[in-house]
């Protein structure tokens, strides 16, 4: 390990100890506020018609900040980050300066842009919902499958080697066909799949309010069919164990069985599964009108239209956010779905 790695590792050790940044590996960037989806379990298209995006004069603006914390990672998150017509000029910016850049798409847009993904984007993680007719159903999109399998052929054609993998929200509308989901992810030639429980119960993804009791139970699993939910995961277990074992399913066993006992848990069958994460200690996330957050489910610290980033994320309010956070404890926290645990001696995947 060369001399700045070992002050990198050290100084992973101090923003852990002392609440203080001193770096920030992973920056998630919304570049635009839009989505080309219509997800059943997302309120973030219910936003089209009020655009919000960020400009390159944004992204010059965090990079100061970015160099000075060795961020090695942008997320491009959304919505569809696509959709902003500067989007690769961003990517540029940052892959100038020796910046990963990994892309969270719906895929629907891969085709069109398939040149220039190939050579500003690191990798790319489309959402995959279910086989074909499951897919355009919760995307409430016609033809969204078909343009994601079109966009993944088309890229893979240019170039066979390059990295695409899949993310699946399960949820009562497709934890049935949880194995077809398996099977379309390999048939789409994805190289990894990966799977969460959705979020019913913050205000991520757009929601001006948290979802009432009524529209939860759309997306939720009932308490009368959690025990289909635990048979099908066995059965995964039992006939898909090549694919745990060659990683191609990225979550191990253990993993895939807290999606249960996360379902479960809002029945009070057992507490909300135990994550280990530290997120608002090794990345923010940047939304599209420059509000700043901790993670995606946190409440915002700043804007970066008022405020540089440097100052926003060690303001006295945001150092004593992580000081005083405890994962294990805090409400949000208990009921997230998605989190980021890297430490210190890790680099960004």
């Amino acid at each position: 390990m060369h001399t700045q790695s070992i002050q990198h590792t050290i100084q992973r050790y101090r923003t852990l100890h002392t609440g203080r940044i001193s770096v920030l590996p992973v920056v998630i960037l919304m570049p635009h506020s839009a989505c080309n989806c219509k997800c059943v379990m997302c309120d973030i298209w219910k936003g089209n018609n009020n655009l919000k995006q960020l400009s390159k004069a944004d992204i010059e603006t965090l990079l100061g900040t970015l160099k000075k914390f060795g961020t090695q990672q942008v997320v491009m998150s959304g919505g569809e980050a696509m959709l902003n017509p500067n989007f690769f000029a961003l990517c540029e910016i940052f892959r100038n300066e020796g910046i990963k850049i990994s892309l969270l798409s719906t895929g629907l847009l891969l085709k069109k842009n398939s040149g220039a993904l190939l050579e500003w984007v690191n990798d790319i993680i489309v959402s995959l919902d279910g086989n074909e007719q499951i897919h355009d159903k919760i995307r409430n999109i016609p033809g969204a499958f078909r343009k994601l399998k079109e966009g993944i052929a088309h890229m893979h054609s240019l170039n066979p080697q390059y990295p695409i993998t899949g993310r699946t929200v399960i949820h009562r509308l497709n934890f049935r066909i949880w194995a077809s989901v398996i099977r379309s992810a390999r048939d789409l030639g994805l190289k990894q799949i990966s799977f969460l429980p959705a979020d019913v119960s913050s205000q991520a993804f757009n929601r001006e309010q948290i979802w009432d009791q009524s529209r939860q139970q759309e997306i939720l699993l009932a308490r009368e069919e959690l025990p289909e939910l635990k048979e099908v995961i066995q059965c995964l277990f039992r006939d898909f164990e090549p694919l745990f074992k060659s990683r191609f399913i990225a979550e191990s066993p253990e993993k895939l069985e807290k999606i249960y006992t996360y379902y479960a848990a809002f029945y009070g069958m057992n507490p909300f599964p135990y994550k280990k994460c530290n997120a608002p200690w090794v990345s923010t996330v940047v939304e599209a009108d420059g509000t700043i957050r901790p993670c995606f489910f946190h409440k915002p610290i700043g804007n970066i239209h008022e405020t540089s980033l440097d100052a926003i994320l060690n303001s006295p309010g945001a150092i004593d956010f992580r000081r005083n956070l405890d994962v294990s404890t805090n409400e949000t926290c208990i009921q997230c779905v998605c989190y980021l645990n890297l430490p210190p001696g890790k680099n960004p995947a």
